[in-house]
Formats: C-alpha cells, sequence, structure tokens
C-alpha cells in the first residue's frame, strides 16, 4: 500500500490525466486511481490515451515518482483526494451517477482525517452534498467540514485548445464551508494561475451547467438559423462572418451535423432533470435540445435530396469525432448519421485519421485508406469535421458531390446544410 500522497486523483481520463500531469509538474507527489486495468498498464508504460498530454509527458510523470493503480488503499494517507469519473447518461438518456456514487464510497472507505476531497466531475446543483458528501461520510465515519474538507470545482478541460489550458484557465472553486473552500483554494494555487472562490458548492455546480448551456443554447440557435437559410436561399456563412465581425455583443458560434463530446450534450441533462425534481422548466434548454438531437437527421435530409435515392449510393463520411483535431467520439453526430444511412440501404465507409476502427450499432464500418482516391468513389461526401490534415483544395478537386457540414469547402460540387 503507498501512503503519503500530495494528491490522488480518481478517474485517469480526459479530466484526471492533465490534472495529474500538472500536479506532477509542480512537484506534487501524485499517484492515478481509475477501475480500468487497461488504462493503468497504459500509463505505468509510459504512453498517453487522451489528447493534451504527450507519451513524452506520462514519461516524465513516472520519473517524477507518479504511479496509477486500480487499489482504492492509495487514497489513505493522501492530503488531496480529486474525484474525476466520468458522469455520462444512461441508455435512455437520464444523468448516471453510478460511476461516481461507486468512487465516493471507495474513498470514504480509506478516508482519514484531514484530506481534502475535491469533486471535479459535473454534476446538478446539489451533487456534492446531497450524493458525494453522505457516501463519504458513511462509509469513513468522518464528518465533512470537521473531520475532513470537501469541495466542488468543475473541470474546464477543452481537448485540442492549444490557448487555455489547465494552469491558466481560471479555476472555480466552491467549499462545503468556508474553511473547505480556502483548503480547496489553497490547493489548486500550487499549479493554477487563476482560482475564483464560490459562496459554496451549489453555485461552483451551477456556474459549470451555466458555461455548457450557454454552448449547448447558441449551437441550437446557428442550427436553424441554418436551415432557414437553406430555405430561404441566404449564404448561412457569410451571415455568420458578417455578424461577427460586431466587436461586442456578439459570440460566434457555427451549426452543424450536431453537438458531440461529454460535455456540451450531457451536461444541460443534468441542469433539466434536476430542474424537474423541483417542479421548474428550462423551456429555453428544452427547445434546444430538441434542435440539437434534430441536427443528425437534418443531414440526412440533405443527403436523401442530394442523391435522390440513398439506397445502394455509396456515401464517405470524413471525420468522425466529435471536435477537430481530437481523438473522441463520445457522443458523435456521426454515428446516429451512420446508422440512419445504413438503415437507409446505403452503403457507407468513414476516414478519420484519430480513429482507426468505428463501430455504429455493433458494426464496424469500413475505414477508406486514402482520402483522394475514396472521394473520388464515392456517390456522395459528408464533410463532418474540418480535421487540419483534410485538404479543402484536394477535396473540391476530387470529389462527385460533397456535403459540407462545416462551412470550410467551396466548388461547384459542393453543398452546404
Amino acid at each position: 500500500m503507498t501512503a503519503g500522497h500530495d494528491l490522488v486523483v480518481v478517474g485517469m481520463g480526459y479530466v484526471g490525466t492533465p490534472l495529474a500531469q500538472r500536479a506532477c509538474r509542480a512537484g506534487l507527489r501524485t499517484a492515478g486511481l481509475d477501475v480500468d486495468h487497461e488504462v493503468v498498464d497504459v500509463l505505468a508504460a509510459g504512453r498517453s490515451h487522451v489528447a493534451g498530454v504527450s507519451d513524452a509527458e506520462v514519461a516524465a510523470m513516472l520519473a517524477a515518482g507518479f504511479t496509477a493503480g486500480t487499489d482504492p488503499a492509495v487514497v489513505t494517507g493522501a492530503d488531496t483526494v480529486v474525484i474525476c469519473v466520468p458522469t455520462g447518461l444512461t441508455a435512455d438518456r437520464t444523468p448516471d451517477l453510478g460511476p461516481l456514487r461507486a468512487a465516493s464510497a471507495d474513498v470514504g472507505t480509506h478516508l482519514r482525517p484531514g484530506t481534502l476531497v475535491v469533486l471535479e466531475s459535473t454534476g446538478f446543483p446539489g451533487v456534492t452534498e446531497e450524493v458525494v458528501l453522505p457516501l463519504l461520510e458513511r462509509h469513513s465515519g468522518l464528518v465533512a467540514g470537521e473531520d475532513f474538507y470537501l469541495a466542488f470545482a468543475p473541470e474546464r478541460i477543452d481537448p485540442g485548445n492549444t490557448r487555455f489550458g489547465l494552469a491558466n484557465t481560471p479555476k472555480v472553486v466552491g467549499g462545503h464551508t468556508p474553511l473547505c473552500a480556502k483548503y480547496c483554494a489553497t490547493f489548486y494555487s500550487r499549479f493554477v494561475d487563476t482560482v475564483v472562490v464560490a459562496r459554496g458548492t451549489r453555485e461552483a455546480e451551477l456556474a459549470k451547467l451555466l458555461e455548457n448551456t450557454y454552448r449547448f443554447v447558441n449551437i441550437a440557435l446557428v442550427t436553424e438559423f441554418a436551415r432557414y437559410c437553406d430555405v430561404t436561399g441566404i449564404d448561412v456563412w457569410d451571415v455568420l462572418h458578417c455578424a461577427g465581425t460586431k466587436p461586442f455583443g456578439f459570440a460566434s458560434f457555427t451549426p452543424g451535423p450536431g453537438v458531440g463530446g461529454h460535455c456540451i450534450p450531457v451536461d444541460p441533462l443534468y441542469l433539466t432533470s434536476k430542474a424537474d425534481t423541483e417542479g421548474f422548466t428550462f423551456s429555453l434548454v428544452e427547445a434546444a435540445r430538441a434542435v440539437n438531437d434534430g441536427a443528425p437527421a437534418n443531414v440526412l435530409r440533405r443527403a436523401g435530396e442530394l442523391l435522390g435515392d440513398v439506397r445502394g449510393a455509396s456515401v464517405l463520411l470524413l471525420g468522425v469525432t466529435y471536435k477537430a483535431d481530437v481523438p473522441d467520439v463520445r457522443e458523435t453526430p456521426a454515428a446516429p448519421i451512420a446508422a440512419g444511412l445504413l438503415d437507409r440501404g446505403a452503403e457507407v465507409t468513414y476516414h478519420d485519421p484519430y480513429v482507426p476502427e468505428f463501430r455504429v450499432g455493433g458494426r464496424a464500418l469500413p475505414r477508406a485508406a486514402d482520402v483522394g482516391a475514396a472521394v473520388a468513389d464515392a456517390d456522395l461526401t459528408i464533410l463532418l469535421q474540418n480535421h487540419r490534415d483534410y485538404d479543402p483544395v484536394l477535396l473540391a478537386r476530387a470529389t462527385r458531390l460533397l456535403l459540407d457540414t462545416r462551412g470550410r469547402i467551396s466548388g461547384s460540387r459542393v453543398r452546404y446544410l
């Protein structure tokens, strides 16, 4: 059993791994805990499994004393424990707190007096004190705010963002008590430039949900603008360019095939599900959800209009990740689009430099090896994600017919949403 760590990170995914890397760099004795043996083995071998942390950085972590394992006993004796497990959705699109509950119970079982426990995983307003706190107290026999310290500090990881990372993105923290907040702020100030202290855990939790719901709603707004422009013959991309020149009062968002990733399509559901239990309805968020959920169907509609008859047509999907230049397919709109094309009888292939295998409904789609040859052969190419690897000039010349959902390609054979 390893004891005496400055930090134990529970959940070594897209949030936990960058946090552990930054902490190691700041000189903190850090350990990682994860239920996935494969993740642990990859890290122990000096390799990275997430975007934003390189193999060289993982090697440097190991050289600094970092260890990764699956035994929750590593929590014993830690000064700080940060929980970064995923909070996703169930099959029926409701909040799934199973991993968080399990992690909280494990931490509580090995919790010792004086430890700071921080939740970074996103949840509904009240998740820290209504879900995590009771589990920690029940399994430890300790009292939050007296025997140990508890806080919420929402993650703000933006995969692929080369301008803002963990260190220079302000860190919001909310404590169960003022002393909890003080200890939490002190911890993060060791490797984050700016720490913002919220009034409490609920304020910090809701701030995180507001950030992503803001994006969710505005993406829906421009998606509807795109559909209106298609009906009226107006160039939506020129509209967005012109509106985006305003230096105040306007933030640019772009339409696309749908929202994806672990945050944008998920977090608003945590907000609305909690509000429903409290007798409140977020009408605007629900309307945005309907628009965003319908975005993949709009791509299928446009594909049908362009092909005339989808059955038997060869369709190439370019870019199946949820975001450009990020190897992440969680909640990607490419999945329902591919499924819809297959249901309509199309022959679907894909290309993505970041995704060696893409499965839809348990079926692995054929992967094109050469982009130029693939777009030349396909009856219809659909650009879903504008990876840097895709040459707009090559696509415009080689393609027979291209549906550009990102407004990146121009040419006589290019059509838009």
